[in-house]
């Protein structure tokens, strides 16, 4: 699988010296996670290597397999993943003739998605849940997530994300309690039952119990680890790269399927700037405490906030957002659709759209040194949705 036709070379990688922490972020999505995998390509190519990678879903898998192996195996464990699990479609040559055929091998995808399982990822269980004893996963889901223990022991090296340098974080949801839960490298050791419950979304797949308590996909809360790393890790000056699956904005649906596709979009597409306002109020918050503070006394000073002054430091943020916005035809399921055409076009637009925020100044020093936060955002400016061609 190769991307590198048509996509312009940057002549010198970039590393970037001003921020102390580089975070990656990555969204849930399922199938469009090939889009994070062509981002995080280019930012490897440019020398941007993250210190912390929080993800969700797919994205918690992506993060598994960067955090899991060295910088320079790194590309090639993340192709080896989305070789594995795309599917192949009788025919499919004909699907690139007319919009009308490569909307029909994409149903047909998604269908055998449906049907089938995935390679390498799920396979349905053998009868349908309501022929399955109660209580039992076979009862509980659609499909057995057993192969994808295999392929992340393939691609994973969980002793490297226990003992390295790269902390991982991943989102899940407690079952019983309802809450949204963080499995970190930094508090925990990680095994792939952690991985597979970030990724756990129901009906479609079983719980994964992890010390005897049951946990889903953590897209069910939020589809975004922005929040954690903002409350979480930002004591110092950080640089985020948020890589999104889903865009919030979109055009006024005019079929059916479109419905149902825009909806989607709205259901799992991050609410960054309700994120990052609300970090913005607590970093200005923080502000006022320590101008304050500089006219207390030290002991009393010492007597509230303890020795370290716990919540008076913190750090300022440049998020650099990119967002999978298609330029192409794409149907609501989009996300369960792996074929590997599909797959290839994601990798290439995550690619393209890393290439233009990496072409960009802006981000590589804090443009509002007093704001604390800063965001940005960076759209391709062919990227929009195209319309269904019925005749040539």
């Amino acid at each position: 699988m190769s991307f590198e036709k048509d996509l312009p070379i940057l002549s010198d990688p970039v590393v970037d010296q001003t921020y102390d922490q580089t975070v990656l972020v990555l969204q849930g999505g399922g199938a469009l996670g090939a889009y994070q995998a062509g981002a995080y390509e280019v930012l490897h190519e440019n020398g941007v290597e993250p210190d912390w990678i929080a993800g969700i879903s797919i994205g918690a898998i992506n993060a598994a397999i960067i955090a899991g192996n060295a910088p320079e195996h790194r590309i090639h464990h993340l192709r080896a993943f989305w070789n594995e699990i795309g599917t192949t479609v009788p025919g499919e040559a004909l699907a690139s003739k007319h919009d009308v055929s490569d909307l029909s091998f994409r149903q047909i995808s998604g269908l055998m998605s449906l049907m089938a399982g995935v390679k390498n990822f799920y396979r349905p269980w053998f009868f349908l849940p309501w022929f399955n004893k109660r209580g039992t996963p076979e009862a509980t889901s659609f499909y057995d997530t057993a192969p994808l223990r295999e392929t992340l022991l393939r691609h994973v090296d969980f002793d490297r994300i226990n003992n390295g340098t790269t902390r991982l974080s991943l989102g899940a949801v407690h079952i019983r309690s309802g809450n949204f839960v963080y499995f970190d490298s930094r508090d925990q050791v990680i095994r792939p039952e952690h991985v597979m419950a970030s990724a756990a979304l129901p009906p479609g797949f079983p719980a994964v119990y992890i010390d005897g308590e049951p946990y889903w996909d953590g897209g069910l809360v939020s589809n975004t680890p922005l929040s954690y790393v903002l409350d979480a890790g930002v004591a110092k000056d950080t640089l985020i790269f948020q890589i999104d699956l889903f865009s919030a904005e979109g055009p006024d649906p005019a079929t059916m399927d479109e419905v149902q596709e825009r909806m989607k979009d709205v259901t799992y597409s991050s609410r960054t700037r309700l994120n990052t306002d609300a970090f913005l109020e607590k970093y200005r918050l923080r502000q006022a405490i320590r101008q304050l503070a500089a006219h207390v006394p030290p002991d009393v000073l010492e007597s509230i906030c303890g020795a370290k002054q716990t919540g008076l430091n913190g750090g300022r943020v440049s998020l650099v957002h990119l967002i999978n916005r298609q330029n192409r035809r794409e149907i609501q399921s989009k996300d369960y659709e792996f074929w590997q055409v599909s797959i290839d076009e994601h990798w290439k637009d995550g690619m393209k759209d890393a290439r233009v925020a990496m072409a960009e100044k802006s981000w590589r020093t804090f443009s509002d040194p007093d704001a604390g936060l800063a965001v940005y955002d960076y759209i391709r400016p062919e990227s929009h949705k195209l319309p269904l061609k019925l005749w040539p």
